[in-house]
């Protein structure tokens, strides 16, 4: 398989905010310790300090929510080594998304594997147990209850509420009876209690032989550890205070943040629930509801039922990194981002912040694809420009004719610089009439151009097509591929994908991968 990369800032598909964290800005480097490289993990293990008790808890847990799954050699020991305390985790986490969602999902997935491997290699002391956290207690259902395969779009309907992880995924079954051979374990999977349940058999499946940990945290035992920051978001709330700091410090710097932090940052959660608490005159109030505590009475629900209390986005990243022996967060663009607004949160509550470490990116270049995008002589970087941008240059590479009036607009600058000198003896007023007839001039000039461009397309409609085709099957509907395309477009063609996958990505590479397979 031949594979290609492109520097993320080539691509024109990532804000400049996250172009600016992966260049390593200094402007940034206030708002996490290290850059992800080999290299840091040492300070990492050297900074980061977890509590024996709490591995005692996680293992105890994850033993119970493999219970009814078979699982592979390699995720028992993994499970069995986060109670040494050599042991750490590289963390990814995802949405619950029905069939595994966008292409992403598995990239990251992948990142999270390949990092334990590498490490393993530079540092053979320690163990890196790889872990993907199910946000199962998202209540987003609008943004999990699709995926696209073969061009369409497959959509599950259910009037199921609160915590998706909850929710009943025997309805998914009806949809997997629709997919191809090579696709049944979904229906095994969603044979499950929960979403959660189905969540964790399906990426077993694809990643059980990898070692691969899923991680549940909706659970009460694992909330029992996180019960003081609930005291004190949902009494004192710190986490507003210091989110808020920072958010405005990256304004000040010109970043636009991505989250926006709360007086009290959980969800009250229970069967077919999750709704935000807040702070009312007499106490508290769960929203939507009826449901309503005194102070007295919320500081003994965090006591005697702390799995009811969901953290939001502010406070999700520090449960995770409270419960987990955790070294590094594998994530997207967007999620990078958000989690530069959370140190002070971090520094606050005296937990290490781990390093944000991107995920591999990616764009499968299909065969056919790829055949028709040399026969243009466009090169692999023009992937990334409109269809119209690229067939624009392709047009004006090709063309049988001069197309172009640069050489003209460039004596015309010339030719204004001789009359300004000329009218500027006379009348020094007269240059800006100069100025104001040559930008009249190259105006026209250039829509005259624009109009000249526009007839040659004309005679060219087949490779503007061509061009066209290429991108809808690698930015279909416009968008980048690994964002909407779900993986089995390309797993049950090549049940060897993943593997590729596996055996092309370096962890540690930031920058896009073009695989031509």
């Amino acid at each position: 398989m031949r594979t290609e990369t492109i520097p993320l800032d080539e691509t024109d598909c990532f804000s400049q905010f996250f172009i600016d964290y992966i260049n390593q800005k200094k402007e940034l480097a206030p708002f996490y310790t290290d850059f992800p490289t080999v290299e840091n993990i040492e300070k990492a293990i050297n900074n980061r300090r977890f509590k024996d008790e709490n591995r005692s808890v996680l293992v105890e847990v994850l033993k119970e929510q493999y219970e009814h799954l078979d699982t592979s050699s390699a995720v028992s020991q993994n499970i069995e080594a986060l109670a040494d305390s050599k042991t750490f985790t590289i963390t990814t986490g995802h949405q619950l998304n029905i069939f595994t969602g966008p292409l992403y999902f598995i990239y990251k997935i992948v990142t999270v594997i390949n990092t334990c491997k590498t490490l393993k290699q530079a540092y053979p002391d320690y163990n890196f147990v790889p872990v993907y956290w199910m946000a199962s207690e998202d209540h987003d259902y609008e943004e999990i209850n699709h995926f696209f395969f073969e061009g369409k779009k497959y959509e599950w309907n259910t009037d199921q509420s609160g915590a998706v992880g909850h929710f009943d995924p025997s309805g998914l079954k009806e949809i997997a009876n629709k997919l191809p051979k090579g696709a049944e374990f979904f229906k095994e999977a969603y044979s499950q209690k929960t979403l959660a349940d189905a969540g964790r058999a399906y990426v077993n499946h694809l990643f059980g032989s990898e070692g691969l940990v899923v991680v549940d945290a909706d659970h009460p035992d694992l909330k029992k550890i996180f019960t003081p920051i609930m005291e004190d978001d949902l009494f004192e709330h710190s986490p507003e205070k210091f989110v808020s700091k920072t958010s405005s410090a990256l304004e000040d710097k010109g970043y636009k943040t991505q989250v926006t932090t709360r007086q009290i940052n959980f969800f009250y959660l229970d069967k077919g629930i999750r709704e935000r608490i807040e702070k009312t005159e007499s106490g508290f109030q769960v929203l939507e509801t009826d449901i309503s505590f005194s102070e007295e009475e919320m500081h003994s629900l965090i006591n005697d039922h702390p799995e009811r209390f969901s953290p939001n986005v502010i406070l999700r990243p520090l449960y995770q990194e409270t419960i987990l022996p955790n070294l590094a967060y594998v994530g997207g663009p967007s999620e990078a981002v958000y989690w530069l607004q959370l140190k002070g949160v971090f520094d606050h509550f005296k937990t290490a912040f781990p390093l944000l470490m991107p995920r591999n990116f990616a764009l499968v270049v299909p065969e056919t694809a790829a055949t028709k995008w040399e026969k243009t002589g466009l090169e692999q970087p023009d992937l990334f420009l409109s269809s119209e941008n690229a067939f624009e240059k392709w047009v004006k590479a090709n063309s049988d004719h001069e197309i172009s009036y640069k050489d003209e607009l460039k004596k015309l600058r010339e030719l204004e610089g001789s009359l300004k000198g000329k009218a500027g003896e006379v009348d020094p007023t007269l240059t800006q009439h100069i100025e104001a007839l040559h930008a009249l001039f190259s105006k026209r000039i250039e829509k005259a151009e624009k109009k000249l461009v526009r007839a040659e397309k004309r005679l060219h409609e087949d490779r503007r097509r061509q061009i066209e085709s290429v991108k809808e099957v690698l930015f279909p509907g416009g968008s980048l591929q690994e964002r909407k395309d779900n993986f089995l477009n390309f797993y049950l063609k090549d049940p060897a994908f993943v593997e590729k996958l596996l055996n092309t990505f370096n962890a540690f590479d930031y920058r896009m991968y073009l695989m031509y397979l």
